[in-house]
Parts: structure tokens; C-alpha cells; sequence
């Protein structure tokens, strides 16, 4: 069995980033688990915050690799992405689901609710179950307060469409774990699988 990279070149493009990531864990102040859903956006991508050039909301897509950007969904939720490609280029990948591995506990009193499953399947979910806010942005990867191991083994990997936007609807940037119960919502039916590390 060939084993993936031990470490994540987070200078590659969005998409390939956002494929390592599935099966990679990450926790912030010890609250997290396994990487189980990713979305890749770029500067040249029309559904993406940076298509338009920098602003003072996504200012830090435009930095170094491996920040922490957070944004706020509709006015109600918090969702975090990780930052990658060349500094100034305006890539990120959104980290959609978690499979709960550690924290578990003070996820369950953050997000009210028992059901392990529902804890972190979707980027609003997994940014309360982590107690990730506005105030991580620009966070490093490699602060004291996150944890982030590269996944090593092989996994099967599945793609599609992104959600919740209403532009380039079709770019397959969607990546989940195969089979993966922790997912935000299914692929669809027939959606191509296949096996990172090879």
C-alpha cells in the first residue's frame, strides 16, 4: 500500500489541497478529528470571495499559506477555510465536515446536541463544535492553539459540485470521504471515487 506525502504542500492549487486534506486531522484547542469534506476556491473561480480582487473581508485569503480564513455565512454562520497556493493569489479550501474525534464532549454542550454525526457536518456546524470565530482569522496552521497531522494512508476519495453557491455550479471542487457517515449532505448518485496516495 503506498502511503500519501506526511506533509501537505499547501503552495499547490486549491484543488489538489483540498483533495490531501480528506482523511487529515485538525483540531483547534484540542477540539476536532478527521477531515472528511473540503470545497477548493481560487481567484479565477467566479464562486470564490477572492474572484474580485482583495478586500477587507478576504484579505487573508491574499496571505501566507496556511492561514486560517473565516468568514460569515448569510449573517449567521462562521465558516473556516485554510489558505493556499502562492501569497497574493486568492485561493482557500472551506473545511465542510469533521469526523469527531477528540473534544467530542464540548462539542456536544457547544452545539446542544447528543448525535455525534450532526456535530460537525457542515461548515456552520464544524465552526461552533470547534469554537472557531471571527477572531481566528489569520490564524497559522501552525499556532500553539491548532493541531494538523496530514492523513497517510491511502483513502477513497469522492467529487462533485460545490453547494450553496450560484456561480461555476458545475467545477466538481467538492471532495468527501467515500462512505464517510460524517459528511454534510451525499454526493450525488454516480459521482466519480477515486483513491488519493497513488
Amino acid at each position: 500500500m503506498s502511503l500519501r506525502p506526511e506533509k501537505i504542500d499547501f503552495l499547490q492549487t486549491s484543488d489538489i489541497v483540498a483533495q490531501q486534506l480528506i482523511g487529515s486531522f485538525f483540531s483547534y484547542r484540542g477540539v476536532g478529528g478527521i477531515i472528511v469534506e473540503t470545497e477548493a476556491y481560487d481567484q479565477t473561480d467566479p464562486a470564490s470571495h477572492s474572484f474580485c480582487g482583495p478586500t477587507e473581508r478576504n484579505a487573508i485569503m491574499f496571505g501566507p499559506p496556511e492561514a486560517i480564513y473565516v468568514y460569515r455565512s448569510y449573517g449567521i454562520h462562521w465558516c473556516f477555510n485554510f489558505v493556499c497556493g502562492e501569497e497574493n493569489h486568492g485561493s482557500a479550501v472551506l473545511i465542510r465536515a469533521i469526523e469527531p474525534t477528540v473534544g467530542i464532549d464540548t462539542m456536544k454542550e457547544r452545539r446542544n446536541m447528543s448525535d455525534i454525526r450532526l456535530l460537525c457536518a457542515g461548515p456552520g456546524r464544524v465552526c461552533q463544535a470547534l469554537g472557531i470565530t471571527h477572531r481566528e482569522n489569520g490564524l497559522s496552521l501552525s499556532s500553539k492553539e491548532c493541531l494538523f497531522k496530514a492523513g497517510t494512508l491511502p483513502v477513497n476519495i469522492v467529487a462533485g459540485p460545490r453547494i450553496g453557491i450560484s456561480k461555476a455550479v458545475d467545477v466538481p471542487w467538492r471532495f468527501g470521504l467515500a462512505g464517510s457517515r460524517f459528511l454534510s449532505r451525499p454526493f450525488p448518485k454516480g459521482s466519480p471515487v477515486f483513491k488519493s496516495g497513488k
